[in-house]
């Protein structure tokens, strides 16, 4: 075997090397973000059936053109009530991923709406930024919410990690 031929198989065996770390890396990045996701979305969403939570989501549902139209038909502990099944329904199905990639899938596109919705809280509700300085500095909603930023982009890629493998979601 030629010094050339030895060369050019040991810089394919590196870069498989390289690939199957960065797969192993990724893999470990999606499980991590998944099941970080669940514990959240578990104990946001059990939470959620305390009369301290329902009190204290509600200036965020005050201020939401998407979400305020819920007080003037059901109870504050109610909305409280629906909106932590959809979450603790969110984290089951993500969890599912060993089981089904098409539950999972449901699950982090649920998460997915779910953190859009509380991203927008930023926007609607009065407090999250502290006025008068040149950059913009958030207040103590706007601090409780801006993790939710992070949490939208965990949920985006679980989705698409479920997606991938879920041969009849794809066209």
């Amino acid at each position: 075997m030629s010094k050339t031929s030895q060369i050019e198989k040991d810089t394919i065996t590196s870069a498989d090397l390289r690939t199957h770390g960065q797969t192993w890396r990724s893999r470990v990045g999606v499980i991590v973000s998944r099941y970080g996701l669940v514990v959240v979305l578990l104990l946001i969403g059990v939470e959620k059936f305390t009369p301290a939570e329902a009190e204290g989501i509600r200036p965020l549902i005050d201020h939401s053109p998407l979400m305020a139209w819920m007080y003037s038909v059901m109870s504050q502990q109610v909305v409280s009530n629906r909106i932590g099944v959809i979450e603790v329904l969110v984290a089951v199905l993500m969890a599912l991923r060993p089981l089904s990639a098409r539950m999972s899938f449901f699950g982090s596109f649920g998460a997915t709406a779910t953190f859009l919705i509380t991203v927008s809280f930023l926007i609607t509700t009065p407090g999250v930024f502290i006025p008068g300085h040149r950059f913009p500095l958030l207040g103590d909603i706007g601090q409780f919410l801006i993790k939710d930023l992070v949490l939208l982009g965990a949920s985006l890629w679980t989705a698409a990690d479920a997606f991938d493998v879920t041969p009849w979601i794809r066209a």
